[in-house]
Order: structure tokens, then C-alpha cells, then sequence
């Protein structure tokens, strides 16, 4: 008996308590701060035809977000109910007022916030009540009850009053106190969940936001299967029409040349000279090609010195800033075309070249990315300048490439960007394009990625 007693307030410690403290803080939350954060939300919208709700309403709306992240961890935590983040990525490039504005209230998972941040209160107060109260109210019963029993207009329960109940109401309150607290243990769990299932309902992506993601899920999947396939298809015909047919006319030279050794040994020197020439140029293809596929250059020092390395092969000078350190500061400098280079060290700047390592597809997209866009500017901006900046801030890659040339550019009009488009698309990524007739042009590529920590190579 004795075991089964420190058993049961064993858990009573690890779980009975913790979730009392649960309940109590869900109450106060909801009336501390969802209460006042859907009055001022509902403020600052009606303010927004005056100009105070422009500002208002993002800063409030990022609070109830921020308010609503904090109960999906509790509910995976404390419930183990799993409520996937349903909100639309922030626009990409420069984000001012307005257009942060139109974001927000253009997400329906920022209505839904709302829309719980008020319900949130009369639930957190009926669920958390029975979750944490049922234990308090029995506590109450077995301790307290026995006490106040001379109480005028004291009762518990069923006994009210309970000093006309005498001593049948005192032992009854003890009895069924005792009976209350017992079954608050298993009880108070299922009410949180309660809670968290209730918050799901309103804080998950809804079903049509689901059916479009699959459906998205599916284009790009399409769409990187015909990328790859196009690719293939290039490299075979790379292979087919350059190295291939040159180890042909090496071979054939390779045999001329045996021929004629012995009777023209001066015309079989000429052709071991061209085989060699050709050789040389069946090398020099292959390595243009596997670069094509996966430059070395990227695998061996990351994006940072691939990208470093591809603006000192342009001829117009690039500022570089690129900062993969995750760390405020990266490297930055000027690289000029024809191997010109501003700023201190090979590559400009002082900053780190190293810095993090993305996972090896997403450092792919993102080098060919930004390769197609300064070829791009290299073929048909008439730019006399150009910039770059790359930069990992929180989970995402940003990558920001412009030039003063002449603008107009149109993603629709190439297949250029539409490439790009696609390629990034493939890994939830996003391409913004401003680019004025007369410049200047700027694009903004988003990649959602993680950065590891910096790799050490041998000195």
C-alpha cells in the first residue's frame, strides 16, 4: 500500500502539478494578452483610413503570430498535438508599409489568428478550469471543507450548507474531495489536449491551403523532372557534338600518323600535332561541361568562393558582399572583370570567404542561379556596373543581384528567368524582378534552406 502511495505522488509531482500550472497559465494568458491584442488588432484596423493602422496593424498582427507560434510549441510539447505553421512567406525584396500591410491581410491564416485570439478566451477559461480546477476544487473538499464546516452559508458539492449536513457532509466532502483529486490526474491531460485540438482547428493550415500546396508540390515536381530531363538531353548533346567527335579525330589522326611514320615521317609530325591540339580541346570541353554540371570550384570551397570566383571571369566590375558566416558582417568588395579586383585579398574585403555550408542541391540552384542572372546582365543590360549580395538570415538564403543598365527586363519575355523561376521553385524558392525602363535592375532570390557550420579546410 505504502508503494502504491509513493507511486501515485510521484506522478502526482511529474504530471499533476505541471499541468495545473499549464491550466492557471493558459487562463491568464488568454485574459492578459489575446483579450487585449484582438482590441487593439480591431483598433488599428479601423484606424488604417487615417494612417495610424498602416503602422498598427502589422506590429499587432506580428504579436498575435507570435502569440499563436508560442501555443503550437505548447500543444507539441505539453499534448504532443502537431499544428503546422500556415502563414504566406514574406514578399521578397524591399518591404515597405503598405505592401507589408497588404500581405498580412491578405493571408486568411491572419483572420483565422484572430478569429481564435478572441475564442481563445472563453475556451482557455471553461478547458483550463476543468483541467487545473478539478484537483484544486478536490483539495479543496479533503482539507478545507472539514474547517469551514461552521461556516454560515459554507458548502462543498452537494453539501450546502454543510453544517446541516453535520458530520454525514463533513465525511461525504472528504470522500468525494478525495474521489475528485483522484480523477483530476488522468482527467487534467485530456482537457489540455482539449485545448490543443481546439487550437488546431483555427492555427492549421485549412484544407484548401493543403490542397493548393499539394497541387504546387506537384507542378514543381513536374517541372524539375523536365529541367532534369532537358539537362540530360543537353549534356548528351554536349558530349555527342564536342568531346565526342574530337576523340573521333583524335583516333583517326593517332592512325594517319602510324601510317605515314615510316614513309612521311614530317607529315605524320604535323598530324600528332593537331591530335595533340585536339586532345587539348576535348579536354578543355569536358572540363567546360562537368564545370556545367557541378563546377569543382563550388564543391571544394562553397558558394561563397564559387560565386567570388564566377564575377572575377566578367568583364564589368561586380560588387560582392556575401555573408554565409551566420554572423552579422561578411565579406565584401569590388571584383572587376578581366581579373581586376577592388578592396584587399583576392576577392575584396576582409571578411570571410569560407563561412557556412548549404546542403549540396540548394548550393547548386542558388550558384546556377546566380550564374544565369549575371549572364544575364553580362548579354543584355549594356550595364557598365554590376552588384551582388547573398546573405543567410534566419532559414532562409537571400540573393540580391542588380546593375545600371538600360531595365526593361520581363521574366515573362525569356526563358532565362523563367528557368531561374523554375529551378528555385523546386525548392520553395521565389524570384522578384524590379527593373524600371531605363534601370535599374534589380532581382531578388529567396531560397528556404538551413546553414551548417563552417567547414575547415587544410591550409
Amino acid at each position: 500500500m505504502s508503494e502504491f502511495l509513493r507511486e501515485y505522488g510521484r506522478r502526482a509531482r511529474t504530471r499533476l502539478l505541471p499541468g495545473l500550472f499549464r491550466a492557471v497559465l493558459q487562463i491568464v494568458l488568454a485574459f492578459t494578452v489575446n483579450l487585449p491584442l484582438f482590441i487593439l488588432a480591431v483598433l488599428s484596423i479601423v484606424f488604417i483610413p487615417l494612417g495610424v493602422g498602416v503602422v498598427l496593424v502589422p506590429t499587432v498582427f506580428q504579436a498575435i503570430r507570435s502569440i499563436a507560434d508560442q501555443q503550437r510549441t505548447w500543444a507539441a510539447e505539453w499534448s504532443g498535438v502537431r499544428i503546422p505553421v500556415p502563414y504566406r512567406p514574406e514578399p521578397a525584396g524591399p518591404v515597405g508599409p503598405w505592401r507589408r500591410l497588404r500581405w498580412l491581410l491578405g493571408d486568411p491564416a491572419s483572420w483565422r489568428d484572430l478569429l481564435w485570439t478572441i475564442l481563445n478566451v472563453p475556451v482557455a477559461l471553461v478547458l483550463g478550469v476543468l483541467a487545473g480546477g478539478l484537483a484544486v476544487y478536490g483539495l479543496e473538499g479533503v482539507f478545507l471543507a472539514p474547517l469551514l464546516s461552521r461556516v454560515d452559508g459554507y458548502g462543498w458539492g452537494p453539501f450546502w450548507p454543510l453544517e446541516d449536513w453535520g458530520a454525514a457532509g463533513i465525511a461525504g466532502s472528504v470522500v468525494l474531495g478525495a474521489v475528485v483529486f483522484v480523477v483530476s490526474w488522468p482527467v487534467g491531460p485530456f482537457f489540455l489536449k482539449a485545448h490543443a485540438l481546439f487550437g488546431q482547428s483555427l492555427l492549421a493550415p485549412t484544407r484548401a491551403a493543403l490542397a493548393a500546396r499539394v497541387e504546387r508540390l506537384a507542378e514543381t515536381r513536374s517541372e524539375a523532372v523536365d529541367a532534369s530531363a532537358a539537362e540530360l538531353r543537353r549534356i548528351e548533346r554536349d558530349l555527342h557534338d564536342g568531346a565526342q567527335a574530337r576523340l573521333v579525330a583524335l583516333s583517326m589522326n593517332i592512325g594517319l600518323a602510324e601510317e605515314m611514320l615510316k614513309h612521311d615521317p614530317e607529315m605524320a609530325q604535323k598530324l600528332l600535332a593537331e591530335a595533340r591540339e585536339s586532345s587539348g580541346t576535348a579536354l578543355t570541353e569536358l572540363r567546360d561541361l562537368v564545370r556545367g554540371i557541378h563546377p569543382p570550384v563550388l564543391a571544394e570551397r562553397g558558394l561563397d568562393g564559387a560565386v567570388r570566383a564566377l564575377a572575377l571571369t566578367l568583364p564589368l566590375p561586380v560588387d560582392v558582399h556575401i555573408d554565409l558566416s551566420g554572423r552579422p558582417g561578411g565579406g565584401s568588395g569590388s571584383v572587376g572583370g578581366s581579373g581586376s579586383v577592388g578592396g584587399s585579398g583576392p576577392v575584396g574585403g576582409s571578411g570571410p570567404v569560407g563561412g557556412g555550408r548549404l546542403e549540396a542541391p540548394v548550393e547548386s540552384a542558388a550558384y546556377f542561379a546566380v550564374a544565369e542572372m549575371l549572364a544575364n546582365v553580362v548579354k543584355h543590360s549594356g550595364a557598365r556596373r554590376a552588384w551582388l549580395q547573398i546573405e543567410h538570415t534566419g532559414d532562409r538564403l537571400i540573393m540580391i543581384i542588380g546593375d545600371d543598365g538600360t531595365g526593361g527586363a520581363d521574366p515573362a519575355a525569356g526563358s532565362g528567368m523563367r528557368g531561374i523561376e523554375r529551378r528555385l521553385a523546386a525548392f520553395d524558392g521565389t524570384m522578384a524582378v524590379t527593373s524600371p525602363p531605363g534601370g535599374p535592375t534589380v532581382v531578388t532570390l529567396e531560397l528556404p534552406c538551413a546553414l551548417s557550420s563552417p567547414r575547415t579546410s587544410p591550409s
